[in-house]
C-alpha cells in the first residue's frame, strides 16, 4: 500500500478530530462516536448505486482489487475508502455499509451507514445527468434510517446514536466537473462565483436538515484540486496533460467560503452544533505537485497509461501501483 493510501484517511481523521479550521470545536472531544453517517458522491459511495438504475457503477473488476476478498463492492476504489478507515479508527466496523444494500438489516447499519451516490452533487441537476441519488433523497433516506433505528433500538438509544454520531459530507466536485463546466444550462444562469454561492447555500441547507433531525457532530470536506483529475488534465486544451488551474482556483474559492463563512455561521446559529471543515485540497495538491515525496508515481503513471492502454488495463495497473 502506498504512503498516500496509508496516510490520507488518517490525515482526514486528524483534521476532523482537531477541528479542521473554520472555528469549530473538536468533533470527537467527548470520545463518543457510536456511528459514522455519510453523505456524498463517489468518494464515499460504498455501493448504493448498485441498487438503482444507473450506469454510474463500479461493480466490476478491477474495482475492489484490494478489498477483502478482491471482489468489487460498488466503491469507486481498488480498496476501502477514507470513511472506512475513519470508522475503523473509532473502533467501529472496518467498512461502512451502503444504505440501499437489500441484504442488510437495520442492526447492520446501526454503527455506520453511507447514503452517498456516485456522480451526484449538491445541485439536483447534477444527479439528474446519470440518474443517481440527489442530496434531497439522501436526506430522505436519513429520515427513514432514523425511524428504523428508533424502532429497532428504542427511542432513547436511537436518539443517542443520532446525536453522538459523526456525520461526514464529501460532495461538490461533480457539480463543477460534470455539470457546470460540461453542460450549458448552469453556465447560462450563473457565473462561476454565483454557482459557488448557490452550491454553498445547498450545503448549508443539508447541514441544517441533519441538525434538525438531531445530528450534532459534523464534518464537511472541501473540494480537492479537481483540475488535476486525470480526465481534466487530458481535456485541458490550453495545456494538455497539465492541471486545469481555472478549475483549481474555483475549488480554492469554494473551500475558502465554506471554511470562513458557512462553518462559523452555522456553529454560531445552530444550538449544540460542532461543525468542522476538512481541507483535503492542500494534501492532495502536494501529492500531485511532488508525488515522489509521498512514495507514489501515480501522476506519472496515469498520464501515459490513459493514453496508451485500454481503460480496464489502465485501471488495473493504477490499482496495483497504489497497492505496491
Amino acid at each position: 500500500m502506498s504512503s498516500l493510501h496509508r496516510c490520507l484517511p488518517w490525515l482526514i481523521l486528524l483534521l476532523v478530530l482537531r477541528g479542521g479550521g473554520g472555528g469549530g470545536p473538536a468533533v470527537a472531544a467527548a470520545g463518543k462516536v457510536p456511528a459514522i453517517i455519510v453523505f456524498g458522491d463517489s468518494s464515499v459511495d460504498t455501493g448504493n448505486n448498485n441498487f438503482i438504475p444507473t450506469i454510474a457503477r463500479s461493480n466490476f473488476w478491477p474495482y475492489g482489487l484490494d478489498f477483502a476478498d478482491g471482489h468489487p463492492t460498488g466503491r469507486f476504489s481498488n480498496g476501502r475508502l477514507a470513511t472506512d478507515f475513519i470508522s475503523e479508527a473509532f473502533g467501529l466496523p472496518a467498512s461502512i455499509p451502503a444504505y440501499l444494500d437489500t441484504t442488510l438489516t437495520i442492526d447492520d447499519l446501526a454503527a455506520g451507514v453511507s447514503f452517498a451516490s456516485a456522480s451526484t452533487g449538491l445541485d439536483n441537476a447534477t444527479a439528474g445527468i446519470l440518474s443517481v441519488i440527489t442530496m434531497a433523497e439522501q436526506l430522505d433516506y436519513f429520515k427513514e434510517y432514523k425511524l428504523r433505528l428508533k424502532l429497532a433500538k428504542g427511542d432513547a438509544r436511537g436518539e443517542e446514536i443520532i446525536r453522538e454520531a459523526l456525520y461526514i459530507w464529501s460532495i461538490g466536485t461533480n457539480d463543477f466537473i460534470e455539470n457546470y463546466y460540461n453542460l450549458p444550462e448552469r453556465r447560462m444562469q450563473y457565473t462561476a462565483a454565483e454557482y459557488e454561492a448557490y452550491l454553498l447555500g445547498l450545503a448549508e441547507s443539508s447541514i441544517r436538515a441533519v441538525h434538525a433531525l438531531g445530528g450534532r457532530k459534523m464534518d464537511f470536506t472541501g473540494l480537492t484540486p479537481m483540475g488535476c483529475l486525470p480526465a481534466e488534465r487530458m481535456g485541458n486544451r490550453g495545456d494538455p496533460g497539465q492541471c486545469n488551474e481555472e478549475y483549481n482556483a474555483v475549488a480554492r474559492s469554494f473551500n475558502a467560503k465554506l471554511q470562513q463563512a458557512v462553518v462559523p455561521k452555522l456553529n454560531k446559529e445552530l444550538p449544540g452544533l460542532h461543525l468542522v471543515y476538512a481541507d483535503t485540497y492542500d494534501v492532495l495538491d502536494a501529492v500531485v505537485r511532488k508525488p515522489s515525496d509521498y512514495g507514489t508515481c501515480i501522476v506519472r503513471v496515469a498520464w501515459p497509461c490513459m493514453h496508451n492502454r485500454s481503460t480496464l488495463a489502465c485501471m488495473a495497473e493504477l490499482a496495483r501501483s497504489l497497492s505496491a
